[in-house]
């Protein structure tokens, strides 16, 4: 999975490729964790993500969790598939997804 940060003051833009799963969320939790201090809008771009596991949408709730602490978090450019991982599991009601 590629992981492509773009921070403009406290707006953060985090674009993934590929795909988010067991292997690859333990590296994007680390990024977040060092990257979300004084972040108040946090905008994850799904545009070339592939493929998101239990474990990738583990991340997402922890992150928004975060984010509802100390800011905004959006989803946006999601795929057919990966939306309805998110229908059935419920984030879509969870998470602020822009189509």
């Amino acid at each position: 999975m590629e992981i492509i940060k773009n921070l403009n003051g406290t707006a953060l833009n985090i674009a993934l490729a590929g795909r988010l799963d067991t292997t690859t969320a333990p590296a994007l939790e680390a990024e977040l964790n060092t990257a979300l201090t004084g972040v108040t809008e946090l905008a994850f771009d799904f545009a070339k993500l592939e493929y998101i596991s239990s474990a990738g949408l583990r991340v997402l709730l922890a992150t928004q969790k975060t984010m509802n602490k100390q800011g905004r978090m959006t989803v946006r450019n999601v795929s057919s598939d990966i939306a309805e991982v998110f229908e059935i599991t419920g984030f879509s009601d969870i998470l602020t997804i822009l189509r």
